[in-house]
């Protein structure tokens, strides 16, 4: 399977690990990336959107328009991505109006967007092209004893009639993705919250953060998974604000799937990056240890 990745802006510089696990994974998996260097920021789909609606618009069909020139559907690792190029894409490809008044800017630099590609989420791809069964046999060290608690976020699942990836107020998409590399995935009642990031205010993104390390610590979960490099962020690193901030101690250690995927497939705990998390409790980097030993 060939497939175009986007891998957008802070997984390649922030994050590196999530892409070295990807790469491992899709390896595993059989698909095979055809890159290029040509694509900018989707850009992001809150404050650049807010700022100038045209030039996000443009910007995201510039890197459609490189897509579809190379012939391969865009697959994105970060959900802020998947909602920008998902929205552009759907918006252009309806809209003959927009689309003409965006092709006039893309003709300045010899693009044309003309709607020939898809766009999705790595994890919708596994999900609907390689299968679970396959994922699930891909798997040589299964990771089951770790309880998983979910995190969608805002952008995979809405707005649902663009995205289509499934029932937004009732998803399963990642608790099969978790469950099919052996670990328990656990429902908690923040699942479906914001991860803060959004938010302009200070003390609101703290306090959705707060709630849903509270959801999390009583449902029992070992750990949080989710699969945006934005939302691992807010939750990893803004671990340490909101302890600060509330005076209250939480050490939660936060997982992007492709991480644990890459694990049960007989990736080295040094090509996930373990390492380089904020939080990451010596008990649960032994047990993920001791496992892919056995």
């Amino acid at each position: 399977m060939k497939i175009t990745p986007f891998w957008g802006c802070m997984i390649p510089l922030k994050y590196p690990q999530m892409e070295s696990a990807i790469r491992f994974s899709a390896a595993a998996l059989g698909i095979e990336f055809v890159e290029t260097n040509r694509f900018s920021c989707c850009p992001d789909p809150i404050y650049f959107k807010a700022g100038d609606k045209m030039m996000w618009y443009t910007l995201a069909a510039r890197n459609l328009a490189i897509a579809e020139q190379m012939g391969h559907d865009i697959v994105t690792m970060c959900s802020g991505c998947t909602s920008t190029l998902c929205e552009v894409n759907y918006h252009l490809k309806n809209n003959r109006k927009l689309r003409s008044k965006v092709n006039k800017r893309l003709a300045k630099v010899g693009l044309e967007f003309q709607g020939t590609i898809s766009v999705r989420h790595i994890v919708t791809l596994l999900r609907d092209d390689i299968g679970l069964d396959s994922v699930n046999q891909s798997v040589r060290y299964p990771i089951t004893d770790l309880k998983v608690a979910i995190h969608y976020g805002c952008h995979l699942l809405k707005p649902s009639e663009i995205m289509q990836v499934e029932d937004p107020m009732v998803p399963s998409i990642l608790y099969d993705l978790f469950r099919a590399i052996g670990t328990t995935p656990i429902h908690h009642y923040e699942y479906l919250t914001c991860c803060g990031k959004a938010a302009t205010d200070r003390d609101i993104g703290l306090n959705m953060s707060h709630a849903l390390f509270r959801s999390i610590v009583d449902s029992e979960a070992d750990c949080l998974g989710l699969i945006c490099p934005t939302c691992f962020d807010s939750f990893d690193l803004g671990q340490l604000r909101v302890t600060r901030h509330f005076n209250e101690p939480f050490e939660i250690p936060v997982f992007y799937y492709f991480q644990l995927l890459a694990l049960a497939q007989g990736a080295p705990v040094e090509t996930v990056g373990l390492q380089y998390h904020k939080m990451m409790p010596e008990n649960i980097q032994d047990r993920l240890v001791n496992m892919i030993a056995q």
